[in-house]
C-alpha cells in the first residue's frame, strides 16, 4: 500500500480526526515533507478536510454524502456550502456568508434553509453572542471558543464550578508542596513540588467532581487562572526523547506572594459600597454588619485597621468595633 492510501486509511479508520502525531506515529520512517505533500494532494483532491483543534491540526474524510447532495444543487446553493465548509468548526456568521458569497440576505436565507432541510448544515449558538448563530456542516462538532466547552451549559457560564476546580487544583499543589518541603536537597524539594497538568488531571477527575470526563486542557485553563492570580507558577519540560515543542508538558508549583496582603484588603470595610453611610447607632452600623462577624483576618489586625478606617473617619465607638471582633 502506498503512503497516500496509508494516511487516508487512517483518517477512515480514526472518524474523529487523525493528529499529525498520529501520522508520525503510524509512518514512522516517512518524513515531514511527505506527509505535509500526501496531505495536500488528499486535500486538493477533496478527500479530506483540515480543521483547528486547539493548537493542533486534525484531518477528517470528507462526508460522501453531502458531496453527493450537492452534486444536484444550483450555483448559489453549492457557493453557500463551500463557505460553510471552509469555516470549518469555528463556523461562520450569516453576514459574512452575505458578504463572501455576494447574495443577497433573503437569498441566503432561503439557501440555508435549504440545506438545513437535508440536515447538510446546521446552526449552532455561539456562547460569545446568544443571539448571533453561526454555521458549520452537520456532522461537525463545534469549535470550544463556539460552545464555551466544559464551562458552560445552556448558553451559561458555569461560576461555581469553575471555583470547585480552582480550589480543589490549589489544594493539590499545596499538598505536594508540604510533601516536598520535608526533603533536605534544595533540587530535590522544587521539582517535587511541581505536578503536571496530567497529574492534575487524573486527581481532579478521581474525586469525581465533575459529570463529565476533564481533558487535560480544561485543567490547563483552570491552572492558568492560578498563575494569573499570582497563586501558582508554571513551567514546561521536554523528555530527552522528544524535540518539538508540541511534545512539550506543563508542571505547576505553588509560589509564595512577592508582597503579603495589606490588612485593609482582609477588613471588609476596605471594599464596602455603603461605608460612607456607616455609622453607630444607624441603620447600616458595625453592629448589625454580617461581614464584620465573617471576615477571617486575625483579631489584633482586624482591631487596627477598623480603628483606623472607621473609629477616625466616621466616628465610631471602637469599643462596639471590638465586642463585634470578640465574637
Amino acid at each position: 500500500m502506498d503512503l497516500e492510501n496509508c494516511v487516508l486509511d487512517l483518517i477512515i479508520k480514526n472518524p474523529n480526526g487523525v493528529t499529525n502525531k498520529m501520522l508520525q506515529t503510524a509512518n514512522p520512517s516517512t518524513g515531514v515533507a511527505q506527509l505535509v505533500e500526501v496531505i495536500n494532494k488528499l486535500t486538493a483532491a477533496d478527500k479530506i478536510q483540515i480543521f483547528h483543534k486547539g493548537k493542533q491540526l486534525v484531518y477528517m474524510l470528507k462526508n460522501p454524502d453531502s458531496a453527493k447532495h450537492c452534486k444536484g444543487a444550483d450555483i448559489e446553493e453549492k457557493l453557500i456550502y463551500q463557505h460553510i465548509e471552509k469555516a470549518g468548526n469555528k463556523g461562520i456568521w450569516v453576514r459574512d456568508l452575505r458578504f463572501a458569497s455576494n447574495i443577497p440576505q433573503t437569498q441566503v436565507n432561503k439557501i440555508l434553509k435549504t440545506l438545513e432541510s437535508k440536515k447538510l448544515i446546521k446552526s449552532v449558538t455561539s456562547v460569545a453572542a446568544s443571539k448571533k448563530k453561526v454555521y458549520m456542516l452537520y456532522n461537525i462538532e463545534p469549535d470550544r471558543s463556539v460552545t464555551g466547552g466544559t464551562w458552560y451549559s445552556d448558553q451559561e457560564f458555569e461560576s461555581e464550578f469553575v471555583d470547585v476546580l480552582n480550589q480543589q487544583c490549589y489544594r493539590y499543589l499545596l499538598q505536594a508542596k508540604a510533601v516536598a518541603d520535608k526533603l533536605s536537597d534544595p533540587v530535590s524539594r522544587r521539582r517535587a513540588s511541581f505536578k503536571s497538568s496530567k497529574d492534575i488531571c487524573d486527581y481532579i477527575n478521581g474525586l469525581k467532581v465533575s459529570k463529565v470526563q476533564l481533558s487535560k486542557q480544561d485543567i490547563e485553563t483552570i491552572l492558568d487562572t492560578l498563575v494569573f492570580d499570582g497563586k501558582v507558577e508554571k513551567s514546561s519540560i521536554c523528555s530527552s526523547s522528544v524535540s518539538n515543542e508540541e511534545e512539550s508538558e506543563n508542571i505547576y508549583g505553588v509560589i509564595k506572594p512577592l508582597i503579603s496582603d495589606c490588612g485593609l484588603m482582609r477588613v471588609p470595610c476596605g471594599v464596602c459600597p455603603v461605608h460612607n453611610e456607616c455609622r453607630d447607632g444607624g441603620i447600616i452600623s458595625p453592629t448589625t454588619c454580617p461581614y464584620m462577624k465573617e471576615c477571617r483576618c486575625p483579631k489584633s489586625l482586624f482591631l487596627m485597621e477598623l480603628s483606623k478606617n472607621m473609629t477616625l473617619n466616621h466616628g465610631l465607638d471602637i469599643n462596639n468595633c471590638m465586642s463585634i471582633a470578640a465574637e
